[in-house]
């Protein structure tokens, strides 16, 4: 799990929208420490089944990114990914105002496959 403040850098569309391969790449961190952790190796992404772009993230939100391996093959990891809104910005309030959620919103889910050559694999 990793948490990250979209900045004004982030933002690609008009509005302030964050695009959604930002959280994209979010999950693709999260997927390398997950395999470090399991295989002791960062290996590759190799690619996503499934993607579910849900609500929209403008700048200013804070997303908490987070990952599960869900099956594990010879070479191949399937990992689910999730990524949440935990801190809204409030421009209808302030400039500088945001709201801690007490419940945090699904903005992006996804499925996706790493890939660890048998060779890196130090911890199975």
């Amino acid at each position: 799990m990793i948490r990250v403040r979209m900045s004004s850098s982030d933002a690609h569309y008009g509005g302030n929208l964050i695009s959604g391969a930002k959280i994209l790449e979010l999950f693709g961190d999260v997927a390398t420490e997950l395999l470090i952790k399991n295989d002791g190796d960062e290996g590759l992404f190799a690619g996503y089944k499934k993607i579910d772009f849900l609500v929209p993230v403008y700048t200013g939100d804070y997303i908490e990114a987070r990952g599960e391996i869900t099956r594990i093959g010879s070479t191949s990891r399937d990992i689910v990914f999730e990524a949440y809104k935990v801190i809204q910005i409030r421009k209808d309030i302030s400039d500088s105002a945001a709201d801690f959620l007490d419940e945090s919103i699904l903005v992006i889910r996804a499925e996706g496959t790493c890939v660890v050559e048998k060779e890196n694999q130090r911890k199975l």
